[in-house]
């Protein structure tokens, strides 16, 4: 699909303190750029050629919602109409463990009703993220 039809954001939980809304972002973006290699532009150069890698290509807004509202997104994405999006979570349980060790028991162990999501970044066709996220005002 062209690159002018997608769209990248992420919504954050608007109840976190700034170092977790920060943490959550980074976390989100690595994992989306890992899962969209293709978003990320070229490597550029400044005046004196000093190198500077490339970032995204895409803007990437960053909503905010509550708890149950990212709860609802989190649950539609989980649907056939949304199975090309890639979605990415950050949860309370991914928050809390030191290894990825412990976090991979812990989230087996896990009920998804249980989880509290932190932040949920999404690339889709605009068509759909924005069927998801239209009316969330940005984080600011």
């Amino acid at each position: 699909m062209e690159a002018e039809n997608r769209k990248c954001v992420m919504i954050l939980d608007e109840e976190l303190p700034a170092g977790v809304l920060a943490n959550a972002a980074g976390i989100l973006g690595m994992t989306l750029g890992k899962q969209i290699p293709e978003v990320i532009g070229p490597d550029v150069l400044d005046k004196n050629g000093r190198e500077h890698l490339g970032i995204t290509a895409y803007p990437v807004p960053i909503l905010k919602a509550d708890k149950e509202k990212l709860r609802q997104i989190r649950e539609q994405l989980y649907q056939p109409e949304f199975a090309e999006c890639v979605a990415v979570d950050f949860s309370d349980v991914a928050q809390s463990c030191r290894t990825y060790d412990e976090f991979i028991s812990r989230a087996a162990a896990a009920r998804e009703e249980d989880i509290t999501y932190l932040g949920i970044g999404i690339w889709g066709t605009k068509k759909q993220v924005n069927r998801l996220t239209g009316s969330l005002p940005l984080l600011r």
